[in-house]
């Protein structure tokens, strides 16, 4: 049977601060910090700092008792048995307490306000162990001395196990076992954790995102705090990331930089790509070109729907939407249009000419945006198709692009339309 003994439990608050003294009542110092070693078990303790003027530690080995008023070591104590600091360990007072993490939970910042800390035995080895840490209101008060006050307000805990430390011991530590928890957190989550954070720990936690997930997350945030992350960026990494937005949405913000600045990431970015965003920038403010996005996906009338099929597990990764189908001729101007749900049901051999809908809603890329949401709105669109003065097409605008709009710009008198408008979008997707 395993002989495993808990020898105490507490809170690193409490321990901050208390004398430490050998086994012939000599103070030795007072506890400074405590060093953990991170791995992949438990975050366990190695050593205590009684010095805030050197690097070296009392092992855990040492101690004999840890008392309410003082700490208490074994035997005598020489320099001789301190041990210094290794690179893998941290300090919890300096690199924890009172720094943002990331609640994966809640997708949000939360700041460590105490550390839970446990001592056991186990096989006659003694050890501590960081168990969770304290971010609740209680913990803050427990700092001050006025724990007392909120005695029947429960503890809000997160377990070691979703804390790790960035690799740099920055300021800021990533709540996050392994890179795929922050891969399984929604895009629009990982965006409001992005704009709570400060510049510094801005530029680290998107570092340690794919590309994927900062594009993502980008299309999440409002325009202002999209023009504040890119232009915090490297610029060439900032000009990465634009290039592999959605072009309306990377228009959208290099119309919020400085010119210049514009013009650099422009010149960093593909040819192909810039141009899109360069005529995207040309449009005025208000009109269906400043919303639409170059993005669609189109097919000639004469492929069958076998074939299209085909084509679209290939290209539709990188289409903003597939809803719709678009069938052009060689010119680009407007043949047809038929929805994914058609296509699907649709036999495999039937030409796409015998399967659209020639009759295509379309909107002109100088109308209004009003006049867009209001054709959106009329036939229950999840996208519409935008053309040149010369009929040819030249983009769509997806029906989020509208609800982001009206949502900005809508006022109390206008509740009851919005919510006429909604309704009439949920509709469309039973195409």
């Amino acid at each position: 049977m395993t002989n495993f003994l808990t020898l105490g439990q507490y809170y690193f608050s409490q321990l901050m601060g208390k004398p430490i003294f050998d086994a012939n009542g000599k103070k030795i110092g007072k506890l400074c910090d405590m060093a953990v070693k991170w791995d992949s078990v438990a975050p366990q303790v190695v050593g205590i700092r009684f010095d805030s003027n050197q690097q070296r530690l009392i092992p855990v080995e040492c101690l004999d008792e840890i008392g309410s008023k003082q700490i208490k070591l074994k035997s005598t104590f020489t320099i001789h048995k301190t041990v210094e600091l290794q690179p893998e360990n941290i300090y919890i007072g300096k690199w924890l307490l009172d720094k943002q993490i990331i609640d994966l939970q809640g997708s949000k910042l939360v700041r460590v306000n105490d550390i839970s800390l446990t001592w056991t035995r186990l096989e006659n080895r003694e050890q501590i162990l960081l168990i969770a840490v304290d971010i609740g209101l209680r913990g803050l008060l427990r700092r001050i001395g006025l724990e007392f006050l909120v005695e029947r307000m429960n503890n809000r805990f997160l377990g070691w196990q979703y804390i790790k430390p960035l690799e740099e011991k920055t300021s800021s530590l990533q709540l996050n076992k392994d890179k795929t928890q922050l891969e399984q957190l929604h895009p629009a989550d990982i965006a409001d954790i992005i704009e709570q954070m400060d510049y510094h720990r801005r530029v680290s936690f998107i570092n340690d995102l794919s590309n994927e997930q900062t594009v993502d997350a980008l299309a999440k945030m409002d325009l202002s705090a999209q023009v504040e992350v890119i232009s915090q960026m490297d610029e060439r990494q900032a000009s990465q990331l634009l290039q592999k937005m959605p072009p309306d949405e990377a228009a959208n913000i290099l119309s919020e930089l400085p010119a210049t600045k514009s013009r650099i990431f422009l010149s960093l970015m593909e040819c192909n790509e810039a141009t899109e965003v360069r005529e995207l920038m040309d449009y005025g403010e208000n009109t269906a070109g400043s919303l639409m996005t170059t993005e669609y996906i189109s097919f000639a009338q004469d492929i069958t729907a076998g074939q299209v099929i085909v084509e679209l597990r290939r290209i539709a990764p990188e289409a903003e939407t597939i809803y719709y189908l678009y069938v052009l001729d060689e010119h680009g101007y407007m043949q047809g249009v038929l929805s994914l749900r058609e296509l699907i049901i649709a036999s495999p051999d039937s030409i796409l000419r015998n399967l659209m809908h020639t009759n295509v809603i379309t909107v002109n890329d100088l109308d209004s945006t009003r006049k867009v949401a209001e054709v959106i709105s009329k036939y229950g669109l999840l996208a519409v198709p935008v053309t040149n003065h010369n009929g040819v097409m030249v983009g769509i605008i997806t029906v989020d692009d509208i609800l982001e709009m009206i949502m900005l710009d809508r006022t109390k008198s206008d509740r009851f339309s919005w919510l006429i408008f909604s309704k009439r979008i949920a509709r469309g997707y039973g195409l």
